[in-house]
């Protein structure tokens, strides 16, 4: 069992009295029953503190789950020690007074030696370790040699030598020291001396009485072996705070009369109310907040919205795929489109639209230029270098051929009679996503990532040095308003005392005897310190100069990232030199969103939904614990309903608050934009409605068909 700031933690014991119809609350890992949820709770705030210990191996600084998975982990590496040594080992380690360490070497040192004839072991011979074998043993009066005959890689002899003792290495155990540590602390309930467990020691027949030497130092009590030392400093204590009970007591008593009159004492209902409350310290897990009266403050949740295009198990994959090509779109050469024009290409059936095209391309693109197996399989078949609206299909159909499995490949005809667009939105999704799982294998966008990862540390790092900057000129500021003040207080006491100030004028002025001149001393000091000054100048100065001077050409040709990290940082100092605080604030935070790396959920709520915000769509998507259901949040009053009804007992619904408040104006601003754009559409279905049934509009003019008119302006020429 773990132990508890390294002392054994007794269990919560079963409640005998139990009815089978009673809630009761169980923790899961030590299966122990609670009828109070504070009892309960308190229990397993302790057991989620990094304060408890692994028995068998001594690690530290674990909660009890951890060290009960430690313990697991050992105790299987205890069952790896072969039968035949379990015994000896426990010998040796009864009523032992060596420490850990100390223990298991000379238990270790014990099983490989002595040697005996026929063993085969390792011997020193022209400063390196050969395989040899013991024929014969010969002890004389004060030595034992062995006489030895040279094993070669064969197991044939190649000669023989006698040798000592010293010249000869055993095979190594069949454990290690570390299995030997956990063994010998699974072994055993306590250290100095090292008592063995009594099942153990009656299994294997070792006495448990201690020795003679240690029946002064230790004695039998209740069962277990107890150092009388410590029995001895523990009555004292005992006997010690006795003593001082009863003094207070007797004092309590002789100034009871004398004492002040008591506060009156608080009813029963005022210390009993809500006393679970009062214990329990928030944030706890989310799952364990029980409902209260403040509970009434927040908001009810709104129902997501799941009007999706493509099935519910697909939304995952399109979200990928989109997120990927409108963040890399200008590595990619692939302007932007909106995720419903996404969605609508993948479902539509009569044709293939040209957002599926440019997307597909430029993907299969970037794989070409990667000269990779794909690069090197267009290659051997000679295709054309250019990635048209004509040999797209082409390309693709390889891509399925060299690099997708055969679930993949088996829709290769479909797209070669040129009718992709029959094919199910689940396998479009799946050809995407195996795309953009290659894409990021690249060099290219390996590249672009380590850029915008130094771009982002040195803008985070220009940031950093404007917050000191602000910091030190408020702490400037409050100092220079301070001596102000303290200046006018000097001088007010000046006029008010004339006497004080011909002292200080006079203490100021001191003679000195060595040169027959008088020196004022702060003069004096200034000098010093200004000469201080200069040399610490000139010497820092001098070193630098020692640094500049002979710089080697492979660092003008080479410099390292420090040096580049900090070139980039004077660059961006020297942009944002003319503006204003806020200005140059606004400026890095928007900076610092344009080297995009990788989108992070902004947390989650009770029972593990995920939230999303992506910088290009104005909602907030949810996604379920198991990723099977998906939906979004599109107006500002269901944001502000969100935020209202996140728990901050809790620990997750906590942190998932404080990232929405955050990033709230960014998201409402998100969500303006994409209202605006919403009403825009909504005008124009109108203005379709109200025409004259005789005028019949163009099928590319439909709203709904929008994504048909999708132009690809960062195409390469």
């Amino acid at each position: 069992m773990p132990l508890y700031k390294r002392k054994p933690f007794a269990l919560v014991e079963k409640p005998e009295d139990l009815k089978p119809q009673e809630l009761v609350f169980q923790i899961r890992f030590t299966k122990e029953i609670f009828r109070s949820y504070n009892e309960y709770l308190k229990r397993i705030n302790l057991y989620r503190k990094r304060v408890w210990t692994c028995k068998a191996t001594g690690k530290g600084n674990l909660t009890y789950e951890e060290a009960l998975d430690s313990e697991d982990k050992a105790s299987k590496r205890i069952q790896n020690i072969p039968t035949q040594y379990i015994a000896p080992v426990l010998r040796d380690v009864q009523f032992s007074m060596l420490n850990l360490k100390d223990l298991v070497n000379s238990i270790a040192v014990k099983l490989q030696g002595p040697f005996s004839e026929g063993a085969e072991l390792y011997g020193r011979k022209d400063g390196r370790l050969h395989l040899c074998k013991i024929i014969k043993v010969t002890e004389d009066a004060n030595n034992r040699q062995y006489e030895i005959a040279w094993l070669d890689s064969d197991h044939k002899r190649s000669g023989k030598a006698l040798v000592n003792g010293d010249e000869l290495t055993g095979k190594n155990l069949p454990f290690s020291k570390r299995v030997l540590k956990s063994f010998i602390k699974d072994s055993t309930y306590r250290s100095i001396p090292w008592v063995l467990h009594d099942h153990l020691a009656k299994k294997h027949g070792i006495s448990t009485a201690p020795p003679e030497e240690l029946k002064i130092k230790v004695s039998m009590q209740n069962g277990l072996v107890v150092c009388n030392r410590k029995r001895k400093k523990t009555e004292e204590t005992q006997n010690a705070a006795e003593a001082s009970e009863k003094k207070i007591k007797v004092y309590t008593r002789r100034n009871k009369l004398t004492s002040e009159p008591s506060m009156p004492e608080k009813s029963a209902d005022e210390v009993n109310k809500n006393p679970e409350d009062q214990s329990i310290k928030y944030p706890i897990d989310d799952l364990l907040v029980r409902p209260s009266e403040e509970d009434r403050l927040l908001t009810e949740r709104p129902s997501p919205c799941r009007d999706f295009s493509v099935p519910m198990d697909c939304v995952g994959d399109a979200l990928m795929v989109w997120d990927f090509c409108a963040s890399f779109g200008r590595l990619l050469n692939l302007s932007p489109f909106s995720l419903e024009d996404f969605e609508n290409s993948l479902c539509y059936k009569d044709a293939t639209p040209l957002l599926i095209v440019e997307s597909y391309s430029a993907l299969l693109r970037l794989l070409v230029k990667d000269n990779g197996k794909f690069a090197m399989t267009m290659e051997k078949k000679k295709r054309k270098p250019k990635i048209t609206q004509v040999t797209w299909g082409e390309y693709l159909c390889d891509f399925l051929e060299t690099s997708c499995g055969d679930e993949l490949s088996t829709h290769i005809s479909t797209i070669k009679r040129g009718h992709y667009g029959l094919l199910e939105i689940r396998v479009k999704l799946a050809i995407f996503c195996e795309l953009v799982a290659q894409a990021l294998e690249t060099d290219t966008i390996k590249d672009k990532l380590d850029e915008y990862i130094e771009e982002r540390q040195a803008l985070a790092a220009t940031r950093r040095d404007e917050a000191l900057d602000e910091g030190r000129k408020r702490r400037e500021e409050k100092e220079r308003r301070k001596s102000e003040a303290t200046g006018k207080e000097v001088k007010e006491e000046s006029r008010v005392k004339p006497g004080v100030g011909y002292h200080s004028i006079a203490n100021e002025v001191t003679p000195d005897k060595s040169n027959g001149k008088v020196l004022s001393q702060q003069n004096h000091s200034s000098r010093n310190s200004d000469n201080e000054e200069g040399d610490g100048t000139s010497k820092k100065n001098g070193k630098k100069q020692k640094v500049e001077r002979n710089p080697s050409p492979e660092d003008v040709n080479h410099p390292s990232k420090r040096e580049i990290h900090k070139l980039m940082k004077n660059e961006i100092k020297e942009s944002i030199e003319m503006k204003s605080a806020e200005e140059r604030k606004e400026f890095l935070e928007r900076e610092i969103e344009k080297r995009f790396i990788r989108t992070s959920p902004l947390g989650k709520d009770k029972n593990y939904c995920r939230y999303w915000f992506f910088r290009r769509d104005g909602r907030i998507f949810v996604e379920s614990s198991d990723s099977t259901q998906w939906g979004y949040y599109q107006t500002k009053e269901e944001l502000d309903a969100l935020i209202g009804s996140l728990n901050p007992k809790g620990e997750r619904e906590r942190a998932l608050k404080k990232q929405m408040q955050k990033f709230y104006n960014k998201i409402c601003l998100e969500i303006q934009k994409r209202s605006k754009e919403a009403t825009q559409q909504i005008e124009m279905e109108e203005a379709l409605v109200r025409r004259s049934t005789r005028v019949r509009a163009p099928p590319r003019e439909n709203p709904a068909l929008a994504f048909l008119k999708y132009v690809n302006k960062w195409k390469e020429l």
